[in-house]
């Protein structure tokens, strides 16, 4: 059954406000009647029903269809995308365009560019996987004998990025299971974060002092085989139920502590604009929270979802921030370019979060060419993370060294804005555990020796105290 998000809901938010910007944001804080008296609909309001048990209409109002941005409203889109490699106005990619003329050649440019078609139609099956793709045996194995943790849903966008005949491929390898997943190692777990243990209530993770995840959904639009939350994602067991969202919101009500909410799942964009604007109104009305956060892939695997709607809603919330999800520079499409565009015209800034992976994107040259390209689409690299040892991921994970080799890499070879900060999420809870390669060398009486980028020794006067 095709995994849609049901769009009439009865949870409504009240009347559009005027869009806030950045410049504002402080005094709408300062003065924050207007959220604390915004009409948020009640908690105990009428449901909507979960994203796996309906199926929209489609193609019906303007509400629901994607476009590329003019050029002369895009802020110098089209010199973005030459520098990408990409035509100014082009609307995708020639694969895409293939793809679309080989296994979709009766759907409109209105379905295809509709975010509800997009998630009514994701390929879920072997049957729709073997339409589309030449299996290897590796992966027609995996879906014979079924057994991950996690399901397996790619859109139809982002299948068409997906390369045909090379199981190798690095897209493919991150959204195609593959009989590896089935191995167990040691040191992995279902939940090597231990985020179930730091869970007050159902949904909500409260590890650091002054921050939470708030898991809105379960739901992904496409799954990533390496995914962290594979024990909950795609089962249905965390819709965006009121109650369960209650329940959570009145944790952060009673817990002043709590100035920074990062609202993640599955992924929140994967909602409709109804259920996610009432989640933001509600947290915008709690005093202490001063800071909102999404974490989304929506851009690289659903771009059609940053509707113009979509970021004036999002715009009245500011501050509000964007953690995206990007694994590889093929990845940066037009489609793409033009939703990072619209996120960053909403005035929402935008940060990115890649894994790495081998055989995906573990080398300098890969990353390297995906950190520029993020910044030419003014998405600021942030973090890149090291696997966490997720039950079956082993064939993804990378050795520690190679991460801090990359980051020497890049160190000193491209703008400082284009280096990430590579992470190890401790497990068991422990956090970000932040590393860099060994940039001090060591001492030499009162100077500290360091080493830059070229290996090359310098001396610091730093005097003991």
């Amino acid at each position: 059954m095709s995994t849609v998000e049901n769009t009439d809901s009865p949870c409504r938010v009240a009347e559009e406000e005027p869009p806030g910007t950045v410049a504002t944001s402080f005094a709408r804080l300062e003065t924050s009647n207007r959220f604390l008296s915004r009409k948020a609909p009640p908690p105990d309001c009428e449901e909507p029903v979960p994203p796996w048990e309906t199926v929209p209409k489609f193609g019906n109002g303007a509400h629901s269809t994607y476009s590329v941005l003019p050029a002369e409203s895009a802020g110098g889109l089209d010199g973005r995308l030459r520098r990408l490699g990409q035509s100014p106005r082009a609307r995708s990619t020639p694969a895409t365009r293939a793809f679309r003329r080989q296994f979709y050649p009766n759907v409109l440019d209105s379905q295809w560019n509709d975010w509800r078609w997009q998630i009514a139609h994701r390929i879920r099956t072997g049957s729709e996987l073997e339409r589309i793709l030449v299996l290897s045996p590796d992966e027609q194995e995996a879906i014979e004998r079924g057994g991950s943790m996690l399901p397996f849903g790619v859109t139809p966008y982002y299948m068409s990025l997906v390369s045909r005949n090379d199981p190798l491929e690095p897209l493919r390898r991150s959204v195609i299971p593959s009989s590896l997943e089935l191995v167990r190692v040691a040191g992995e777990a279902n939940d090597p974060l231990g985020e179930d243990a730091h869970a007050p209530v159902p949904g909500l993770v409260h590890r650091y002092p002054d921050r939470v995840l708030l898991l809105a959904s379960d739901f992904c639009s496409t799954y990533c085989r390496y995914c962290t939350r594979s024990r909950v994602v795609g089962h249905g067991e965390m819709p965006p139920r009121a109650d369960r969202l209650a329940n959570a919101l009145a944790y952060i009500r009673r817990t002043p502590a709590i100035r920074d909410v990062l609202v993640s799942g599955g992924d929140p964009l994967a909602m409709n604009d109804e259920r996610l604007e009432w989640i933001l109104a509600q947290l915008r009305a709690i005093p202490h929270v001063e800071f909102v956060r999404l974490g989304t892939k929506i851009p690289a695997v659903l771009p059609q979802r940053v509707t113009p709607q979509l970021c004036r809603m999002l715009r009245k919330y500011h501050p509000l921030w964007m953690s995206l999800h990007f694994t590889h520079p093929a990845e940066c499409t037009p489609e793409t370019i033009s939703a990072c565009t619209r996120l960053a015209d909403a005035g929402i800034p935008l940060g990115s979060q890649t894994v790495l992976l081998r055989d995906v994107n573990d080398n300098v040259a890969t990353l390297r060419e995906l950190m520029h390209r993020l910044l030419l689409m003014r998405v600021r690299p942030y973090y890149l993370y090291q696997c966490d040892p997720i039950s079956g991921s082993s064939h993804f994970r990378t050795t520690v060294s190679k991460g801090l080799e990359i980051i020497a890499g890049l160190r000193g070879h491209t703008s400082g804005y284009a280096i990430p900060t590579f992470v190890i999420d401790a497990p068991g809870g422990g956090g970000k555990i932040p590393l860099q390669p060994d940039c001090v060398a060591g001492r030499d009486g009162d100077f500290l020796l360091l080493r830059n980028y070229e290996g090359k020794i310098f001396r610091y006067p730093d005097p003991a105290e």
